[in-house]
């Protein structure tokens, strides 16, 4: 959820700010002068964005898992692999 908020409030509710970017995909936008200046998110969100900002500046690992991807989606799993489904119903014996 985005949320906008001027410096000036964010500088007064700065407890809470913190707390609403605690919630899941949760970030606060500051402006300054009506345009927007930081953001605020959790940091388990800016360790994931760093994750995913690693993983994408790696070609050859790109290709991995694009091809990864296209493999699962074309049924052609590894011999070790069981769905979701299937993984569903063992843990439901």
């Amino acid at each position: 959820m985005k949320k906008y908020i001027t410096a000036t409030e964010a500088r007064k509710k700065f407890y809470d700010v913190i707390n609403d970017v605690q919630s899941p995909v949760g970030e606060v936008i500051i402006t300054h002068k009506g345009l927007p200046r930081a953001v605020i998110m959790s940091f388990e969100e800016y360790e994931g964005l760093l994750e995913t900002m690693e993983i994408m500046s790696d070609p050859e690992l790109c290709r991995e898992l694009k091809k990864d991807l296209k493999d699962i989606k074309a049924g052609n799993l590894h011999k070790h692999t069981t769905s979701l489904d299937k993984a569903k119903k063992k843990l439901k014996r």
